[in-house]
C-alpha cells in the first residue's frame, strides 16, 4: 500500500503555499483504495505498522547507543485528529528510557514571563533520545492567532498583529535550525482530519462511557472556528516548512492509515542516518576478553 513515492507526496516542499482544502483527508487518491477491499488494506496497514514498530525499536537502540543525534517529533492537528492514538501505537515498542512525550497546556505565569519558545527549549531532546511534542509552539501561531485575545496575557508591546505572526514564524524557523545544527532531526506531522470525521469522533466520545473522559466542552466550542484554524494552519505550515524541519500532511480520517504513515516516515528517517554502534577501543576489548575468561572459569 505504501511506498517511497507515496510518502514523498505527504512531504511539503519548502516555499509551497499550502491549501488544506485541496488535500485529501482519507487517502482516497491512492489507487489501492479504489481497487482493493478496505478490510484487506487495513490488515496490510496493521501488519506494516507492526513491522515498522519492530524496526523503530531497533533504530531507537542504535540512536541511543550512537549518542550523536536526537529526534524531535511534532504532532499537530484539529481536536480528535488522533495525536494520542498515534503516539500510543507508533511508539508502543520504544524503550521508555529513550523516549519522552510532552503535552503542553496553557502557559503558566512563569512561562508567560519568557518568550513563547522558552518552555519548549527546556524539554528538547538530548542526544540519543526521541522526544514527542503532542501539540507544540505551533499553538502559539495557530490557536493564539484564532484567539488573539489570549495574547494579552503575554504583555507584549507590539500591536501590529501581522508583524507579530511573521516574527514568530521567523523565530520558529531559527529555533528549529538551531536544533538541527546541533544534531536534532525534526519531523513535523499535521494529522489532516475532515470536519465530518471530527464530528463522528466527538459523537463517539459522547456515546461511549469509556471515552467520555476525553470530551471537553471546549472541543465543541473550538469546532465553530474550523475555517479559522484551517487558514492558520495553512499559513503556519507554509511559512515554517524548511529543509531542516519538514512538514508532512498525513491523511487522518482512517486512524490505521495515519499511524502507519507516521511510523513509516519515522523509521525511514532514523535508518537513513546510517548510524553505527560505537566501536570499543583496544583497552575495552582486552578488559572484556579478560572478564569473559574469568566468568567461564567460575
Amino acid at each position: 500500500m505504501l511506498g517511497e513515492k507515496a510518502l514523498r507526496r505527504l512531504k511539503v516542499e519548502p516555499g509551497t503555499k499550502v491549501h488544506l482544502k485541496n488535500i485529501e483527508t482519507d487517502w482516497s487518491h491512492e489507487k489501492s483504495f479504489k481497487t482493493h477491499d478496505q478490510a484487506d488494506l487495513k490488515d496490510t496497514a496493521v501488519r506494516l505498522l507492526k513491522k515498522n514498530v519492530q524496526e523503530l525499536e531497533a533504530a531507537q537502540n542504535l540512536l541511543y547507543a550512537n549518542d550523536t543525534k536526537s529526534l524531535l517529533i511534532i504532532l499537530q492537528g484539529m481536536d480528535a485528529a488522533g495525536k494520542d492514538g498515534t503516539i500510543k501505537h507508533v511508539m508502543s515498542g520504544i524503550n521508555p528510557q529513550g523516549c519522552s512525550v510532552h503535552s503542553f497546556k496553557q502557559p503558566s505565569t512563569q512561562e508567560l514571563a519568557h518568550s513563547f519558545l522558552w518552555r519548549y527549549g527546556l524539554v528538547s531532546p538530548e542526544r540519543g533520545r526521541i522526544t514527542i511534542f503532542n501539540r507544540s509552539y505551533y499553538e502559539d501561531v495557530v490557536a493564539v492567532k484564532v484567539h488573539p485575545e489570549w495574547i494579552a496575557k503575554e504583555h507584549l508591546s507590539t500591536q501590529n498583529w501581522g508583524k507579530l505572526w511573521k516574527s514568530r514564524f521567523e523565530d520558529i524557523n531559527a529555533f528549529e535550525h538551531h536544533l538541527s545544527r546541533n544534531g536534532t532531526i525534526i519531523l513535523k506531522f499535521f494529522l489532516h482530519l475532515s470536519k465530518k470525521e471530527q464530528k463522528h469522533r466527538l459523537l463517539a466520545r459522547l456515546n461511549d462511557t469509556s471515552k467520555l473522559w476525553k470530551f471537553s466542552p471546549s472541543d465543541l466550542a473550538e469546532r465553530k472556528y474550523w475555517d479559522e484554524y484551517r487558514k492558520a494552519y495553512e499559513n503556519a505550515i507554509s511559512a515554517t516548512c524548511t529543509s531542516w524541519a519538514p512538514w508532512y500532511i498525513v491523511p487522518a480520517d482512517f486512524k490505521w492509515v495515519a499511524r502507519t504513515l507516521v511510523a513509516e516516515i519515522v523509521t525511514h528517517t532514523i535508518t537513513s542516518l546510517n548510524l553505527k554502534f560505537p566501536t570499543a577501543d583496544r583497552a575495552i576489548l582486552k578488559s572484556a576478553a579478560a572478564a569473559k575468561s574469568k566468568l567461564q572459569k567460575e
